[in-house]
């Protein structure tokens, strides 16, 4: 019989359970969204790789396949974020999610439409700013997971933000079973999110060859680098990874130039919207050349593998999770192993007294 797992997070977004599939860009488009969604977890789609327009069809194909509830993930420092959020609200998507801490303004027009609010923090200290701003809950990302990351562990940074907010946590970084969810569950965690575990399904689109380079990494093939745009950034460790890391600056910038080019080609941009954008990324950082280009490029690095299928170009963001992944089922699978799995658990706990 499996266990009753009714938390703050399902009551808030009304999912079936705690579980929540993360917005990865061009990984979470319709047809993983729609899949978790319909397993009783919270589907998250990726705006950031989305024009607006291909946004709303978007949102619109998943409401087509789907009457749960599902959310959307926005980049808060987007030009167009609240063209976007507009089309969140007229669509009538039930959370909206984000990367980076919305400001005041954005969670207040979220609000008023009747938007579940749910901020990916990585630190105690924005916790609490956005709370204080009025999300409705937030999504704490430590250490290990995937893609840019903290270097505080989710063991260390969870219980800190559940103790610091008193609006629900959503426990994030090195989850994928049903063990992790009760554990993130003592923690005072209201649920879990995974990524990583959600790529390596059936229902991702990821191509194949992409995900058996996932299926095959340890957990040692799992590193954080600052070479591809000088943040930290998590990712399995490839051939360009190992070329940005060994390659010195005026190397590097060589090497960037070349593969600038292609990618160039491929996004659309022109050379100065790249470089004014890799430039808007720096967040105050010292970043070389090779670097403001990547980060403009990072998107279209992404896109490379997870869409393309080029593992030689692009880059694969991963949790350290993916060194104990060892196959692809359905999400639907997934989510119902992760409940039995989380029963059993909690099954063999002694008894108190």
């Amino acid at each position: 019989m499996t266990a009753s797992f009714d938390t703050a997070l399902t009551r808030l977004t009304g999912v079936r359970y705690p579980i929540v599939q993360t917005g990865m860009g061009w990984v979470a488009g319709p047809r993983l969204v729609t899949a978790s969604a319909e397993a009783g977890a919270l589907g998250i789609l990726a705006s950031a790789t989305m024009s607006t327009e291909q946004l709303r069809s978007a949102v619109r194909e998943v409401r087509s396949r789907t009457d749960r509830p599902f959310g959307v993930n926005l980049r808060a420092d987007a030009g167009d974020a609240r063209e976007r959020v507009r089309i969140i609200v007229d669509e009538g998507v039930r959370v909206a999610s984000f990367a980076l801490a919305p400001s005041r303004d954005l969670i207040a027009e979220l609000k008023d439409a009747g938007v579940v609010v749910i901020p990916s923090i990585g630190a105690r200290r924005h916790a609490e700013k956005v709370a204080a701003w009025g999300a409705d809950a937030v999504i704490v990302q430590g250490g290990e997971g995937g893609g840019h990351t903290g270097e505080v562990a989710t063991t260390v940074l969870l219980p800190q933000v559940v103790d610091a907010v008193d609006i629900p946590v959503v426990a994030a970084g090195g989850f994928h079973d049903g063990r992790g969810l009760v554990a993130a569950l003592a923690y005072g965690a209201a649920g879990i999110a995974m990524g990583t575990r959600f790529l390596l399904t059936s229902d991702s689109t990821v191509p194949d060859a992409v995900k058996a380079r996932y299926l095959a990494a340890s957990v040692k093939d799992v590193t954080v680098t600052t070479a591809v745009d000088g943040l930290p950034h998590r990712m399995l460790r490839t051939e360009m990874v190992a070329a940005l890391e060994r390659a010195g600056r005026a190397r590097a910038l060589a090497q960037t130039v070349r593969r600038a080019a292609g990618f160039r080609k491929l996004s659309g941009l022109s050379w100065p919207r790249m470089v004014r954008d890799g430039l808007a990324m720096r967040h105050g950082r010292d970043l070389s050349w090779s670097q403001v280009l990547l980060a403009a490029n990072t998107p279209v690095l992404l896109r490379a593998s997870m869409v393309e299928g080029r593992t030689d170009l692009g880059v694969m963001a991963s949790g350290q999770v993916a060194g104990l992944i060892e196959d692809l089922p359905s999400c639907e699978e997934l989510v119902q192993r992760i409940l039995s799995e989380a029963t059993q658990a909690l099954h063999a706990l002694p008894s108190p007294g």
